[in-house]
């Protein structure tokens, strides 16, 4: 027996990669500001902190991939067609599916973006 589950029609569906993004973001440079301006005191190395900016990416990224999937399904899997700009209430969720899905692949890329750089710096600047 197949449970049928239910569509979340909301806005906040749409700000989820951006939020996350943007959570990453901060989490990401405020850890290394941090980092470097307290490396004195600490007992860990930078490449602790890399590891910890992956494992902030790898969240990021599932959780977005997770709302992109969402938007897929409430797209209706792409069967429909763009544009959606009749005034019914079937074509504002397969507007709100698609500007969900193409903002979660924005923020996809923009997360792997602000990742790419602990990748490169190995240590603090002076």
């Amino acid at each position: 027996m197949r449970i049928p589950i239910r569509q979340v029609e909301s806005l906040w569906t749409l700000f989820t990669g951006p939020v996350v993004w943007a959570l990453h973001f901060l989490v990401c440079y405020v850890g290394v500001a941090i980092y470097c301006a307290k490396r004195p005191y600490l007992d860990f190395g930078f490449d602790v902190l890399r590891l910890g900016i992956a494992s902030a990416t790898a969240v990021a990224l599932g959780l977005i991939l997770l709302s992109g999937g969402l938007a897929w399904r409430q797209w209706g899997f792409g069967t429909h067609d763009p544009p959606h700009d009749d005034p019914t209430g079937h074509d504002r969720r397969l507007f709100q599916g698609f500007a969900t899905l193409l903002l979660s692949g924005l923020s996809f890329v923009a997360v792997i973006y602000v990742a790419l750089p602990a990748l490169f710096i190995l240590e603090c600047g002076r």
